[in-house]
């Protein structure tokens, strides 16, 4: 049951007057109103049965304490047994006893939902926009990795853990013991890594062949150990390495930190003002994950919080015709770098005349004819424009056997975009993108603040839902330092 305590101080809450004014909890205190908590999770909570709960609010504060001074679950109850800014900042007297370190785990996993996280950020930006602390028109969006709290596992290793869960469910299940069981294979002695798996794999069916024969619908956990093992072998991005790699985290995947690194865990994007350095959105997915998959639903979080975007500055990896065209939705303006995976024009040796649609070499000839294009690759279909020059102007190119080859003249192949990537290009060499572009540098040092200060380098639970709360948690402990920092100056 959800209760309503009176926000009356006792006597000993003189010892208050003792935090400085300055103090970032007592800062934030004045700024944003958190009482809006208790009302997002009423419906969480019996209203009229039930031994009375501990406020929402409190439970919160304690999470956002949490990850503020980045604390386990049992210091952050001892350290605010103890420090007088932290109990003024939850809402308690200093003689008041604390939750215990159990109910701030339930609370986190229960009753704090991904989306109400979500809710609690958009209303700190909400009450910053109102009040003038956030008046920013620009937002930066970009990706860091998370390493997953388990190791990442071979699909060797994996698949002698599986055969062994399975056994070890069966006999505790029935209290009985397998016989005939086949033997271990060792597939460290394999050289070869693709026969290491096709052994392991066999030994694996064969355990799930044998278990099944002994197993009636009593042992619940025993099939259901058998039907994972099952989705996880014949899963074909599972023996090619791009599936799951831990019994524990089963979320958590391979992604790539650049062409020669990798990782196992997960990604996380941020969107933030560029100005303040205030976080508007978090999302969280799978370690194999392509940036950009939530700029809309950020955009639109964000704008939910009062921020009326006008400028969306991102790196590289954000130059995607859908994302750009969600910019570009919302009347904002992209400040992203062309990308060379999706742009594939020589600059050098063509340019592009829009007013005319018309392409022109470095020798000077111009295109004559244009003419849409569909081819079918192994990847998906391609489409396109073909243009073609003069082939008069070509002939007599000195350039001609080199440039042509085999051919009567050039002809120039470009994607369905690549025109309008052009003029992004073109304004992308000028001095105004080059010095509004950095405004994006900024996102760089939040991100090393999360990781560094905040717990944010590693994932401190397991799973999508766990990771994603943690992200969330860890962004509102930013801004509530980069609030009271604001508020302060």
């Amino acid at each position: 049951m959800l209760r309503n305590d009176p926000k009356q101080y006792s006597f000993h809450s003189v010892l208050y007057d003792k935090i400085p004014e300055n103090h970032i909890l007592k800062v934030i205190s004045t700024v944003v109103d958190f009482s809006f908590i208790n009302i997002l999770l009423e419906d969480t909570y019996c209203k009229e049965f039930g031994r009375p709960a501990k406020e929402p609010e409190m439970m919160c504060k304690l999470l956002f304490l949490q990850h503020l001074y980045n604390l386990s679950d049992e210091k952050i109850r001892m350290e605010a047994s103890l420090n007088l800014a932290y109990m003024y900042f939850i809402g308690i007297n200093p003689e008041d006893s604390l939750p215990d370190k159990s109910l701030l785990s339930k609370f986190r996993k229960h009753r704090l939902g991904d989306d109400t996280l979500d809710d609690i950020l958009t209303e700190m930006v909400r009450q910053c926009v109102e009040k003038g602390i956030l008046k920013g028109s620009s937002v930066s969006l970009d990706a860091t990795h998370i390493m997953a709290n388990t190791i990442k596992k071979t699909p060797e290793r994996l698949m002698k853990h599986l055969a062994r869960m399975i056994i070890y469910t069966y006999e505790k299940e029935t209290e009985q013991q397998i016989e005939n069981l086949p033997e271990v294979p060792n597939y460290k002695e394999i050289a070869d890594h693709r026969e290491a798996k096709a052994v392991m794999q066999s030994y694996l069916e064969e355990v799930i062949e044998l278990v099944e024969k002994q197993t009636t619908d009593n042992e619940e956990l025993t099939n259901q150990w058998i039907q994972k093992a099952k989705d996880i072998i014949y899963d074909p991005k599972f023996i090619n390495q791009k599936g799951i790699r831990s019994i524990v985290d089963e979320d958590a995947r391979v992604g790539r930190k650049s062409k020669t690194q990798s990782f196992f865990g997960y990604k996380t994007e941020i969107m933030m003002t560029t100005d303040e350095r205030i976080i508007t959105s978090v999302r969280t997915a799978d370690g194999s994950n392509v940036d950009g998959s939530h700029t809309k639903e950020m955009l639109d979080q964000t704008q939910k919080g009062g921020v009326k975007v006008k400028e969306v500055y991102g790196d590289k990896a954000y130059f995607r015709k859908p994302i750009l065209d969600e910019v570009q939705a919302i009347e904002a303006k992209p400040f992203i770098p062309v990308s060379s995976t999706v742009y594939r024009v020589d600059e050098e040796e063509f340019s592009y005349n829009k007013d005319a649609d018309e392409w022109q070499c470095s020798q000077g000839n111009t295109t004559v004819k244009k003419k849409h294009f569909t081819s079918k690759r192994k990847d998906g279909v391609r489409e396109g424009y073909k243009y073609y020059f003069d082939i008069k102007q070509c002939k007599e190119c000195p350039l001609h056997d080199l440039c042509a080859k085999n051919t009567a003249r050039r002809i120039l192949t470009v994607g369905m975009n690549t025109a309008e990537f052009y003029e992004m290009s073109q304004y992308q060499k000028t001095e105004e993108f080059k010095e509004k572009y950095k405004k994006r540098a900024s996102i760089e040092g939040e991100n090393a603040e999360l990781k560094r200060f905040h717990g944010l380098s590693r994932a401190r639970g397991y799973g999508l839902l766990s990771v994603s709360k943690q992200s969330k948690l860890a962004a509102i402990a930013v801004n509530i330092k980069r609030i009271a920092a604001i508020v302060s100056a």
